[in-house]
């Protein structure tokens, strides 16, 4: 879920945004400020509550502001955030905006317990209890988000690709775009944008021998691009995402997801990921690739299961 604002002028000397970061524990807080980072944010993080309102003291914004609080900062009270962001916006001549990072417990709990680290509110018993605690400090900010994203299905990519959407400069806005390939049989990614499906393809299952190999492979590659259909496939999707592109980055839109799916996500639908990626990167556009049930095998040191 997310509550976006429109951009808006913070200092007399340009049009930049204020974003005060915060989340529970474990719910992407890092990820987001790094992806503001890499969206030209001047980037603070764990800055002490009682120092916000002397930003404002000095020369006007060069660039956007992030700003990463939570409970581990000094000083941290919800209300002291809420505080000191209306003093910062009075003294900025502008809003300031709060992007909650959220996550149901249960997640987080799992995120625990893969990491084995501890909660920093409860750094001697179970995380659950840490979980509980921190929701309650972090309810009133919350409340008052401006932006506030779920992360609970979403992975570290997918949650850059969401702050992307909502805080790349305006002016300086490129479109980003990312490739999936994933399997029909485990649903739909979030958030893509446009998606094809590449079940009619002659699929490689079917061969004993590049059963276990994925669409990454040359073999495969060959396989699939046999099919008497593929070469007129490819060249009309590539031609209408390259007409599409332009379009979307002239209406502002900083962040397209493209996923091609099949039935197992292991072979057919990879490999035209790895050549739509490849011809979209020959072209100029920034582009990121990912293989969802690839990467789900890797992390399960198990075999993709379909076709």
């Amino acid at each position: 879920m997310t509550r976006p604002l429109a951009p808006h002028p913070l200092t007399a000397e340009g049009t930049h945004r204020i974003v005060l970061v915060t989340g529970p524990s474990g719910a992407g807080r890092s990820t987001a400020v790094r992806a503001l980072e890499d969206l030209g944010y001047e980037v603070i993080d764990n800055l002490p509550l009682s120092f916000l309102p002397r930003l404002a003291k000095g020369p006007p914004l060069e660039r956007p502001l992030a700003l990463g609080i939570d409970v581990r900062n000094r000083d941290f009270a919800a209300d002291a955030v809420l505080k000191a962001q209306e003093r910062l916006s009075a003294m900025a001549g502008g809003p300031v905006e709060i992007l909650f990072l959220d996550c149901s417990g249960e997640v987080l709990l799992r995120r625990f317990s893969e990491t084995r680290r501890p909660h920093p509110l409860a750094p001697d018993g179970p995380p659950a209890a840490g979980i509980a605690a921190e929701r309650g400090l972090l309810a009133p900010l919350r409340a008052r988000a401006d932006v506030l994203i779920d992360t609970s299905a979403l992975s570290p990519h997918e949650l850059r690709a969401e702050v992307e959407r909502w805080f790349a400069p305006e002016g300086g806005r490129t479109l980003a775009v990312t490739v999936e390939s994933f399997s029909y049989k485990q649903g739909l990614p979030p958030g893509l944008d446009i998606v094809m499906d590449c079940r009619f393809l002659r699929n490689p299952h079917w061969d004993e021998a590049l059963r276990p190999l994925d669409g990454r492979d040359a073999a495969v590659a060959a396989y699939v691009a046999a099919d008497a259909r593929y070469c007129d496939f490819f060249a009309r999707l590539r031609d209408l995402v390259g007409t599409l592109l332009p379009a979307y980055r002239e209406e502002g839109k900083a962040h397209l997801a493209i996923g091609l799916g099949c039935t197992g996500g292991q072979h057919r639908s990879v490999t035209v990921a790895e050549s739509l990626a490849q011809a979209l990167a020959e072209e100029g556009w920034r582009v990121s690739i990912r293989h969802r049930e690839l990467e789900r095998r890797a992390k399960a040191g198990g075999a993709v299961r379909g076709q």
